[in-house]
């Protein structure tokens, strides 16, 4: 009975984490979460490879697990499409590498979500208000914004013919994305096991090339979650019917007394 639990409530984390992907499948960059399970201790009744006589031994031995659970979880850094949004300041990532975003208070995020905004100073910020490090500012007398497929930002002046530079959008990426801690607000956050951003220009060192005028669509495929959530269902049901047969089987041991 406490085997088919242990089931039961990985089974729980399972669904919860479907219902995240679901819920997040038109989040842009937002990247999908998988779990990870493992069986728990076991009790060994006879020992493998015991000697059962002067020439013989237990080829198989005799062990009963005690259930299962779940071990961890892994975000799938897997590319998403990108979706034409036809705004100059959405920019989608194609490859590797992460926008890297200034709290404000000395911290820094990493994000996929391109989703960018002008702030009244004319300064890249995310939908909620945060630079974009390193900064870049558009003056107000810009007329449009070029961003190229390597960072570069260039704004056409009214008065002007030529276009001029402001600067450059760098990428960030990681030896290991996916040690990478989530944290809302389509925010990561360095940790040891991730290791320490390498700052890149797009398209170069590894690092993926912007589109502009796109947004990086959720990489969770609908489909393929609901399957999930069907076996995760299933398997619950499984847990819980074993629970309900050991509960039979114990009445009956009662009903002998």
């Amino acid at each position: 009975m406490r085997s088919a639990a242990s089931g039961m409530q990985a089974q729980q984390t399972h669904v919860d984490t479907i219902a995240n992907n679901i819920a997040n499948v038109n989040t842009s960059g937002f990247k999908g979460n998988r779990l990870n399970f493992r069986s728990l201790l076991y009790a060994t009744m006879r020992e493998p490879g015991a000697s059962t006589s002067a020439r013989q031994i237990n080829p198989t031995g005799l062990q009963v697990g005690s259930g299962t659970e779940v071990s961890s979880s892994i975000k799938l850094h897997v590319q998403g499409d990108l979706e034409l949004t036809g705004n100059e300041l959405d920019l989608g990532v194609q490859g590797d590498g992460f926008f890297k975003i200034d709290l404000g208070n000395g911290e820094f995020r990493y994000s996929r979500d391109g989703a960018f905004r002008k702030d009244a100073n004319g300064d890249l910020v995310t939908v909620d208000g945060f630079k974009l490090d390193p900064g870049i500012n558009i003056p107000p007398d810009a007329l449009g914004v070029t961003i190229g497929q390597d960072g570069t930002v260039q704004v056409r002046i009214a008065g002007s013919d030529s276009l001029q530079n402001k600067g450059q959008i760098l990428l960030t990426r990681f030896a290991n994305p996916a040690g990478l801690r989530a944290e809302g607000q389509n925010f990561f956050r360095v940790t040891d096991s991730s290791g320490a951003g390498v700052p890149a220009a797009p398209a170069s060192q590894g690092a993926g090339f912007l589109r502009q005028g796109f947004l990086e669509r959720s990489n969770v495929s609908v489909v393929d979650e609901l399957i999930n959530l069907i076996q995760a269902q299933r398997n619950y049901e499984v847990n819980s019917r074993t629970i309900q047969v050991a509960d039979e089987m114990l009445q009956q041991v009662s009903n002998l007394v």
